[in-house]
């Protein structure tokens, strides 16, 4: 576990320490409040109350920074798709696995995860997670071929529009999910999965 960073004169205002953790939290509700290229080192600071200097104990950098929370939200995202592909469940079965998986990630990181999808490739390395995004759907494709192959997913209609918008569906949480509010992540993914499968429409 990274040391405390540690505040470095009593006038500054808040807790006496922050972890790596809390600083790359916050900076990163900085980063989707105030969008990346206007948030400054000097303004992620000031919401922590403590000195510059402090903050760069721990992190050199808003590259560092946006590096840290968007590989840790890409690295959730891929262990959910790990799993479905290990799982010995039928197709569907592995799908709606991993649409309950990526809305529970969604849900618990969600601030990083939002920074993750309005990333536009302005970097090399945003250019790196957008082609790492590329590859997760490229990885999940495979699942929705089985579960056409199957019979449990309508085979007339094409693998890489359904996953998109399956992906669509899923990504779109993360702009309106309220925290405590009064759907619980998995009863959220439980309304995605019915609507993807079975659709809306009265039987």
């Amino acid at each position: 576990m990274n040391p405390p960073v540690q505040v470095q004169s009593s006038t500054h205002r808040g807790r006496p320490g922050y972890s790596r953790d809390d600083v790359i939290d916050a900076a990163v509700r900085e980063f989707n409040q105030r969008g990346y290229e206007a948030t400054s080192m000097g303004h992620v600071a000031s919401v922590l109350g403590i000195s510059k200097s402090a903050l760069y104990h721990h992190i050199s950098s808003k590259e560092e920074i946006l590096d840290s929370a968007v590989t840790r939200a890409q690295d959730s995202l891929d262990a959910v798709v790990d799993e479905a592909i290990a799982s010995d469940a039928s197709a569907g079965e592995r799908i709606r696995s991993l649409i309950h998986g990526a809305i529970a990630v969604l849900c618990n990181d969600q601030e990083a995860v939002t920074l993750l999808l309005r990333l536009r490739g302005n970097s090399e390395l945003e250019k790196r997670a957008l082609q790492r995004r590329r590859e997760f759907t490229r990885r999940v494709i495979p699942l929705i071929d089985a579960a056409q192959a199957s019979g449990e997913v309508r085979s007339d209609l094409d693998t890489g529009v359904l996953t998109r918008l399956m992906f669509g569906t899923v990504n779109s949480v993360i702009e309106w999910y309220e925290p405590g509010g009064r759907l619980s992540p998995d009863e959220i993914a439980r309304h995605a999965v019915v609507l993807l499968f079975g659709g809306a429409a009265r039987d």
